[in-house]
């Protein structure tokens, strides 16, 4: 039997393909997602426009992200990552520059508009896609050791841009971070990631694990179920991700104690993904979703019902999120297979994104109306239904087969 030969992708190197997508999404994130968290306050303190419009920036850049994010994954199905992922790098680098010099708020807000473009074409979800295209059902590892990177991005960024405020304000934090996307993540896509789409015999070999039920069959309601699920996941997280220390604060604790404990979150999705990277050979990423919902239902519930173990309590729910993102690549590519995920991919990301637009806002409603128990037990009701979900979702893989056997990558001629 003769050998496939050796894709692009192969030939460039997956590791370095690998810490490629890793580093960027570092900075991608760090300078898009997270951003507003440091600068706001300073850009509403120097300019005086409302602080609820600095913030609501992100919230239109997510929204934006959502509705082209189904083009985002045609375009990569079609013609691959690399230059769908240079284009969100010359997105944000571009509307960093917007924010840098923006003279009105409406001029701030366009400038979002076009961080929103980068951040559709260049997030997990875009990433994700362009890893299932260069390798197909071996993507899983790629995937898992992406969102490893992935789970450093605050820890990372949000220090950087503190420093940055104190030094040169947050007009010269956007600059810094426009001449990172434009002169390094850029040129790093053109020049690590591989022209074009993989070799078709490549592609097919990499792919061999699919489920056969699940490509013939009517996938309708497993769809609609995979999405509800990811969007609540990201409806909870979101909604916590803003406003979590305001959360405890209301417990209670000092500003001090409450950015002290928040701080456990980021190393539990860590630590849960790398577990997962150990063991991932031995289970189908479905197990993977069930400990994701259950530990965020736990984590939440626990704060929600005022028990002293606030730690633990934000570390099942650290864990939890960070196997969310893990689950959000895997299960698709492992339930679908690699033909037409990044296309996939871009309409599940759809509805999350614009979900993540809104649930903060959603969330301010719900503090100011019910305070911080009201809105724990609004979340805990979304994570049990998300756990109902899960099991849901688990049934309709398992009434097709696809749990019966434990997924491993298969080794092909070209690795």
């Amino acid at each position: 039997m003769t050998a496939s030969p050796p894709s692009a992708a192969v030939a460039r190197g997956r590791r370095t393909i690998i810490t490629t997508l890793g580093a960027t999404q570092i900075m991608a994130w760090g300078s898009s997602y997270y951003l507003p968290a440091v600068i706001a306050p300073a850009v509403a303190a120097d300019t005086g426009w409302p602080l609820a419009w600095v913030v609501g920036g992100l919230s239109l850049g997510l929204l934006t992200a959502g509705v082209i994010s189904p083009h985002v994954g045609s375009s990569i199905e079609r013609h691959g990552g690399r230059n769908v992922l240079a284009f969100s790098a010359g997105c944000i680098g571009l509307g960093q520059i917007g924010l840098a010099v923006a003279p009105t708020l409406a001029m701030y807000t366009m400038a979002w508009l076009l961080i929103g473009l980068g951040m559709g074409a260049g997030l997990y979800d875009a990433a994700f896609g362009t890893l299932g295209q260069l390798y197909g059902h071996g993507a899983r590892s790629a995937i898992t050791t992406l969102t490893l990177f992935g789970g450093f991005a605050s820890t990372i960024c949000w220090p950087i841009s503190a420093f940055l405020l104190g030094e040169i304000g947050w007009r010269g934090t956007c600059l810094v971070y426009a001449a990172f996307q434009l002169c390094l993540a850029l040129p790093l896509y053109l020049v690590i990631l591989p022209r074009g789409l993989p070799q078709p015999a490549v592609k097919a070999a990499s792919s061999g694990a699919v489920t056969p039920a699940l490509q013939t069959g009517s996938n309708l309601l497993v769809m609609v179920v995979l999405a509800a699920t990811l969007t609540l996941a990201a409806v909870i997280s979101s909604t916590l991700s803003v406003h979590l220390l305001t959360i405890l604060q209301k417990g209670g604790m000092t500003l001090a104690a409450a950015v002290g404990l928040g701080a456990l979150v980021g190393p539990s999705q860590v630590a849960a993904r790398t577990i997962e990277m150990m063991i991932a050979r031995f289970h189908h990423p479905i197990w993977t979703k069930f400990a994701s919902v259950t530990f965020v239902a736990i984590g939440v519930s626990a704060l929600w019902l005022g028990m002293p173990i606030v730690p633990l309590a934000l570390a099942f729910y650290g864990a939890g999120i960070g196997l969310e993102s893990i689950a959000r690549g895997t299960l698709p590519l492992a339930m679908f297979g690699s033909n037409g995920y990044a296309k996939l991919m871009g309409r599940l990301a759809m509805p999350s994104l614009i979900a993540q637009a809104a649930a903060p806002s959603l969330g301010a409603l719900l503090l100011e109306r019910f305070g911080a128990h009201g809105m724990l037990a609004a979340l805990s009701g979304l994570a049990l239904i998300n756990v109902g979900l899960a099991c849901a979702l688990g049934w309709l893989v398992f009434s097709r087969g696809n749990l019966q056997a434990k997924p491993r990558e298969p080794i092909t001629s070209t690795h």
